[in-house]
């Protein structure tokens, strides 16, 4: 099988699992508080990351209890959850004055940092580990799993920028959080079937 090929699939499966993930929603946050090209650097560059541990190792995390690993998650999007709330401000214009006064790089750190905590135990991480072991091309793989991670990413951040037109941040917190917290409770659900 040819490497673009490789490289396709793997972007189309990335792409897919990642869509409605925790990362996925920290990104439209995200978005919505900064500058959006610091966010999607940050973002980008914890999705690169990410990718080329699990396509070097994640063969490893495939290997690790089922069960611990939707914990860990689970309890990755409850704090996503916690953190979301805590940053909600009453003040919605004064709180994104003051995230649009902060620089690039301190918006990168923070995305980077936010995004690189979201993806432990991602089920994408275990998706690229096993796309680089069943077509043996980490290469092509890589790429691939990139790409599609940072096609989600654009997507979030984009998506949440236009969002903050229709709705007031105070609620897109609040159904952001909400939303973190239903995926920990399916999450929970699926460990402990």
């Amino acid at each position: 099988m040819s490497g673009l090929l490789i490289t396709a699939i793997a972007l189309g499966t990335v792409f897919v699992v990642e869509l409605p993930d925790n990362s996925g929603l920290a990104s439209l946050v995200l978005g919505t508080r900064y500058r959006p090209i610091g966010v999607f650097a940050g973002t980008a560059a914890a999705f690169a990351v990410h990718a080329a541990l699990a396509v070097t190792a994640g063969s490893l995390l495939a290997l690790a209890p089922h069960k611990i690993v939707q914990i860990v998650v689970a309890a990755v999007f409850l704090a996503g959850a916690v953190l979301v709330l805590r940053v909600d401000n009453d003040d919605d214009d004064e709180a994104r004055l003051k995230a649009d006064a902060t620089g690039f790089w301190p918006v990168a750190a923070t995305s980077f940092g936010v995004i690189l905590l979201a993806e432990l135990g991602d089920p994408s991480d275990i998706t690229m580990a096993n796309l680089a072991a069943r077509y043996h091309d980490p290469v092509a793989v890589g790429i691939g799993s990139v790409l599609g991670l940072w096609l989600v990413a654009a997507l979030a951040i984009t998506g949440g920028r236009g969002l903050l037109r229709i709705l007031p941040m105070r609620w897109i917190s609040r159904l952001a959080a909400l939303v973190m917290v239903v995926m920990a409770g399916i999450t929970l659900a699926g460990a402990f079937r």
